[in-house]
């Protein structure tokens, strides 16, 4: 019921920035959080930063301070500005609504920082 595609992603050199945006689309109602998650080869896919129903945002101590999670709610769209971007950000970034009783990921954008 709800699609997500994410855009944004890129190669950049360490110390840029990127803004990764994700558009949704579908029955949006009783949607807990939304969110992104990061995943690297090899390593499991980590909460990035999410914003709760209530605009509280909550972000992974490794990008605190560098990367930001923003939301406009009537073009359901959630962003994520990545400022200061180090080779460790290097994953596959997804969006994540986490709906009651459902799980919804789009099909990610990958962001390579290069040293």
């Amino acid at each position: 019921q709800v699609r997500l595609v994410e855009s944004g992603g890129g190669l950049v050199q360490a110390g840029g920035s990127l803004r990764l945006s994700c558009a949704a689309s579908g029955n949006m109602f009783l949607i807990n959080a939304m969110g992104w998650y990061r995943q690297a080869p090899g390593k499991q896919r980590e909460l990035v930063a999410s914003i709760t129903r209530g605009g509280s945002t909550n972000y992974a101590d490794s990008v605190k301070g560098r990367f930001t999670i923003s939301r406009d709610n009537g073009k359901k769209m959630v962003y994520l500005q990545m400022n200061s971007l180090k080779p460790e950000d290097t994953a596959r970034y997804y969006c994540n609504v986490d709906q009651v009783g459902y799980d919804f990921w789009g099909q990610g954008t990958q962001v390579t920082v290069s040293s």
